[in-house]
C-alpha cells in the first residue's frame, strides 16, 4: 500500500504544519549533503522559518561568500553594492591588521622569535626599550604625585595642630587662676578619737 498524492498547499493546522516543516527540511538538508559530497558539487542552503529561525547548510571546503560571489557573476544578478563590497574589504584590511598585530605581540612577548633576523631583533628591542621607559615615567610620576599629596596633607595636619593648640591654650587662660579653684576637703581621720 503506496501513499497517497500529496496535495501542495498551506497547511493550515499549524501542528500539523510544524511535523510537515521539519521533517521536509531535515530531508533537503540531507539531500543538499548528499549530492555536495557524492557529486563534489559547491552546495549552499539556506532556511528560514515562518518564525523566523534559520536553518543552512554549506558544502565542505567552500564557504556562502563564495558560493553567492560565484552565483552573482553566473546569473549576472546584483546581490549587494558596492558598499557592501567595500565593507568586505574592509573588514579583510582590519582582519590583516588584527593578525599582524597579534604577530607583533607575540614577538614582544619574546614568543616566536626564532625566526626573526638580527634587525628585527633590534627593532623589537628598540620597542621594548621605549616602552619601558615610558613605564618607569609613568611609575616617576605616580610617585611625585603620591609624594606631593603626602606633603599637602602634612603641611594641612601641621596647620590643624597649630590651630588646635592655640585654642586649647586661648581654653587654659580663659580658666580661672588656680588658687581661686575650691579644694575638695579631705577627712581627717585622727580628730575622730
Amino acid at each position: 500500500m503506496g501513499r497517497g498524492k500529496v496535495e501542495i498547499k498551506r497547511i493550515e493546522n499549524s501542528n500539523i504544519r510544524q511535523v510537515t516543516y521539519s521533517n521536509r527540511r531535515n530531508g533537503i538538508l540531507k539531500k543538499a549533503k548528499e549530492i555536495s559530497v557524492l557529486c563534489d558539487a559547491q552546495v549552499s542552503l539556506v532556511i528560514f522559518a515562518s518564525s523566523g529561525k534559520m536553518h543552512d547548510y554549506c558544502s565542505p571546503n567552500s564557504s556562502l561568500i563564495n558560493i553567492l560571489d560565484a552565483y552573482q557573476k553566473q546569473s549576472g544578478i546584483k546581490l549587494w553594492d558596492a558598499k557592501h563590497e567595500n565593507l568586505s574589504n574592509e573588514i579583510e584590511r582590519v582582519k590583516k591588521e588584527n593578525d599582524n598585530m597579534q604577530i607583533e605581540l607575540r614577538y614582544l612577548k619574546g614568543e616566536d622569535i626564532q625566526s626573526l633576523h638580527h634587525k628585527e631583533l633590534m627593532s623589537i628591542e628598540n620597542a621594548l626599550e621605549n616602552g619601558l621607559n615610558r613605564v618607569r615615567e609613568r611609575q616617576m610620576e605616580i610617585y611625585r604625585m603620591a609624594k606631593d599629596n603626602f606633603a599637602d596633607k602634612g603641611r594641612r595636619l601641621d596647620d590643624e595642630n597649630k590651630r588646635l593648640s592655640y585654642k586649647f591654650q586661648q581654653v587654659m587662660d580663659m580658666q580661672m587662676p588656680c588658687s581661686y579653684r575650691v579644694q575638695p576637703i579631705q577627712p581627717n581621720l585622727h580628730d575622730r578619737f
